[in-house]
């Protein structure tokens, strides 16, 4: 197992040795998973004498996201016996939903919990997005072309929040340049995060929001939907996606917590402006980023879960 930064040689000579590549992303995917994993398949696709998928085991993805390139492309079983495996934005092997017993695994992630399960790990916690990983690794590899800017420039905007998060550095906005320079246009994406949402995903926030309660002198903030609730709007898990910072955005709020009672159990999102979460996901058996973590607590009601955290 090789865990290193960029191991640019060790990564194209698998890639040139493989007849057949699987690009996963984690289940119910966020932008910088599918825009990674995307990002890296318009490129890799390009070689005719490969046989390339992309795949995701999720059964709802994000629709906004349905304007990326290769979108229309991703799969949700893996068709590719052996193929070489490169999984992005996935911090254990569990949450790629696949058994990969024996596979060739191409470990991209910029989670400090990942669990480095690959052959090849390429882990930067100091990076704002998987695919600011993914672009750095690749672009020494192959030219950046629109579609591959397109889909990392989305994943990092969406990963940084509109580049408001603490990963934001330099760095970072040197990354946005040379996507732009590539062909990636933030007008364009911009207006797929905030202009496309639908309905449901207003009517669940409003459900959200009514559940608000505040804890620790108002330093903690809970916020919670039940399963009547999505199924009362219409709500897909892809809908909910960044409601827990509307309860962070309390100016006297550290820590929200966001639960959704799910079929598999009870979903945890916890989000701070300062606290390290990702200690209390991992002792749930999740994981994370310091201000940004998550987990699934599978014996718990939704009262009995917040109470519990």
């Amino acid at each position: 197992m090789t865990t290193t930064l960029f191991p640019y040689e060790e990564v194209k000579a698998k890639i040139q040795s493989a007849e057949c590549i699987t690009i996963l992303s984690h289940l119910n995917p966020d932008a910088d998973a599918l825009g990674t994993a995307l990002g890296i398949y318009t490129l890799l696709k390009k070689d005719k004498t490969k046989r390339v998928e992309v795949v995701n085991g999720s059964k709802a993805l994000p629709l906004h996201l349905n304007f990326l390139p290769g979108f229309d492309k991703i799969k949700h079983q893996i068709e590719y016996e052996n193929s070489l495996i490169i999984s992005c934005d996935s911090g254990s092997i569990d949450r790629l939903g696949f058994d990969l017993d024996g596979r060739e695994i191409i470990n991209i992630d910029h989670h400090r919990s990942n669990t480095r399960y690959g052959s090849i790990n390429i882990i930067m916690a100091d990076h704002a997005s998987s695919s600011q990983v993914a672009f750095e690794l690749f672009k020494k590899l192959y030219t950046i072309d629109a579609d591959a800017a397109t889909c990392f420039y989305t994943a990092l905007l969406s990963d940084t929040r509109y580049f408001t998060t603490t990963s934001v550095n330099r760095e970072v906005f040197d990354v946005a340049r040379a996507l732009v320079d590539a062909g990636a246009k933030p007008d364009t994406i911009a207006y797929h995060f905030t202009q496309r949402r639908p309905l449901s995903s207003l009517r669940i926030l409003e459900k959200a929001l009514g559940s608000l309660t505040l804890h620790e002198e108002a330093k903690v903030a809970a916020l919670m939907v039940t399963k009547e609730d999505i199924e009362a709007t219409g709500a897909r898990v892809p809908d909910m996606e960044g409601i827990v910072d509307y309860a962070r955005s309390l100016v006297t709020v550290e820590v929200a917590i966001f639960a959704m009672e799910l079929d598999e159990g009870i979903r945890i999102s916890l989000r701070s402006k300062s606290v390290d979460v990702s200690q209390v996901a991992f002792a749930f058996g999740g994981g994370g980023h310091k201000v940004a973590a998550g987990f699934t607590m599978k014996e718990s009601g939704l009262q009995e879960s917040i109470d519990t955290i």
